[in-house]
């Protein structure tokens, strides 16, 4: 569970991502961060694609980002989308959040003072992950 300060640092960092989004198509700027067992915080934000089947979600960019620097563990990921309602991760990011943080919490902030907090074992129940490959 991530303290007070790793939360605020975490919403900080998905806000400071969101900027650099690369959405000349949807014009939808999304910013997300995650907190690995290490501590460290890494931000990511959504680059979309002239074919969209290739576009990657800010989630996945930050755990992308982390899993090239020998990050394997997630312990929370906060996601912003510049709406009045907060927006969780999408199934294909829940599913890579799977695959690091199986028990992560979930934080999902928006332009106005509303915020979702769940985990991803409530957002994926009966996750297919790596155990299943076992």
């Amino acid at each position: 569970m991530p303290t007070p300060a790793q939360r605020r640092r975490l919403e900080r960092a998905a806000r400071a991502a969101a900027e650099e989004s690369y959405s000349p198509y949807s014009e939808f700027r999304v910013g997300a961060a995650i907190l690995t067992a290490s501590g460290r915080v890494y931000a990511g934000c959504n680059v979309e694609n002239a074919s969209y089947g290739l576009c990657n979600c800010a989630e996945r960019t930050a755990i992308f980002t982390a899993a090239a620097e020998g990050e394997r563990q997630i312990r929370a990921v906060v996601v912003y989308t510049p709406t009045k309602q907060p927006t969780l991760p999408c199934g294909a990011c829940r599913q890579v959040i799977n695959e690091f943080g199986p028990d992560a919490v979930v934080i999902s902030v928006c332009d106005s003072d509303r915020r979702l907090e769940t985990t991803l074992p409530e957002l994926l129940p009966h996750a297919f992950g790596p155990k299943d490959l076992a």
